[in-house]
Formats: structure tokens, sequence, C-alpha cells
């Protein structure tokens, strides 16, 4: 089984996952800043151990995910939503348990895993050529690069606290890159030159400027 062939290709998908990645440990790192150490650790743990699960059975199923109508379009919503809710400030009256809050951490990533994976996935399942050991190699050995990256964006953040809007504008990027690659949108936009430039950064500016306000109304609030 591990013949030249074989170690080219799980080379290959491997350096895939560590690329595409990025903005993955990005996700992880913001979606636990507010846990304990202890639960953070916990949270990213079993938030990247769902994420890899629902990635590999994707990645199986990626021929029949080409298939599913607005799919890029839907994911890029649902992922402008995490962009955005990541910034958010919630009342302190109004926060949930440590538990549950590690809990929404593990659900975080694993939606916006799923909906950032899906250039992975199509990705891998091309260069993995249907086979599926190498697949589940490919994740596994990509997984700890993954969580140590997050480590290292979580302690940044810790020290600079503008890096969350840095990396809610990457996770904005990436959405709007998704709902403009769904094909409709992509074939409307292809009649105008520089529009899908402007509109791309019009919303992540949307996103952080909706961000901001909202943040500075909590902040406000809370002090008086």
């Amino acid at each position: 089984m591990f013949d030249s062939a074989f170690i080219s290709s799980l080379l290959v998908i491997i350096t895939i996952n560590i690329v595409l990645s990025g903005d993955n440990a990005v996700v992880i790192a913001i979606a636990c800043r507010k846990l304990a150490p202890a639960q953070r650790k916990k949270a990213i743990l079993w938030g990247t151990f769902l994420a890899v699960i629902v990635r590999v059975i994707a990645t199986v199923l990626a021929v029949y995910l080409l298939k599913i109508p607005f799919l890029y379009l839907v994911g890029g919503v649902v992922l402008l939503w995490i962009s955005y809710n990541l910034l958010r400030e919630e009342d302190e009256d109004n926060q949930i348990k440590s538990s549950e809050d590690m809990v929404q951490a593990v659900k975080t990533i694993v939606v916006a895993d799923v909906m950032m994976g899906l250039d992975n996935v199509l990705a891998i399942a091309g260069a993995a050529n249907g086979n599926i050991v190498l697949i589940v190699l490919g994740l596994i050995i990509s997984v700890p690069l993954m969580v140590f990256g997050s480590q290292l964006i979580l302690k940044a953040m810790e020290r600079f606290s503008w890096l969350v809007y840095l990396g809610s504008a990457v996770l904005a990027w990436a959405a709007v890159n998704m709902i403009t690659n769904e094909e409709v949108i992509a074939d409307w936009l292809s009649q105008w030159t520089g529009l899908e430039a402007v509109i791309k950064i019009v919303i992540v500016a949307l996103v952080l400027l909706l961000g901001y306000w909202q943040r500075s109304h909590h902040d406000q609030a809370h002090a008086e």
C-alpha cells in the first residue's frame, strides 16, 4: 500500500490540509478565547476531533456534495454569521455556564469547519482519487498542525486584542469567497469587471463595523 504513488498522494493531501486549514485555526482560536485554560484545551480537542470526523465523511461523499444546489451560497452565509458572532460581546448577566460555553465553542468549531472545509474537502477528494485510507491518514497527520496553529493564535490574541478583528475579517473573506464561487452568482458577477472585489470588501467591512459597533455599545452599557 505504501508505494511511491501512495506516499506522494499523501504528501499532497497533507499540504492541501496545511494550506487550506489556516482559516480553521483562526476559528478554533476565536471560538475558544473566552474559555478557561483547562476548558480551552478540551474544546479545541473535541471540536477538532468532531470536525475531522465530519470532514472525513464529507470528503467520501464529495461527489454527492457537488450536486447540492446553492451549497456554497448557504455555507458562505452561515460563515458570515459566525464571523460576526465571534466579535459579539455578551452581557455578563446573560452568560451561560462555563460547561455550556465549552459546548457552544465546540459547536462553533465544527459548524465553521464544515462550512469552510468545502474547498478543502473537494481538493482532498480529487487528490486521494477515491482512496479513503489516504483521506483519513492525511487528515490525521494534519490535525496536530491545525491544533498547534490555533494555540499560537490564541496566545497572540491574548496579547493583542485587535487580532480578533483580523481573525473575523479572515473568516468573513472566506465566506464571501464561497458565496461568489456559487455558479449562478459567479456568472452574474463575471459581467462586471471589478464588481466582485468591491462586494467582498464592502461585506467584510460591514461585518467588522457591525461587530465593532456591538462591542462598543456593550462596553458603554456595561460602564453605565
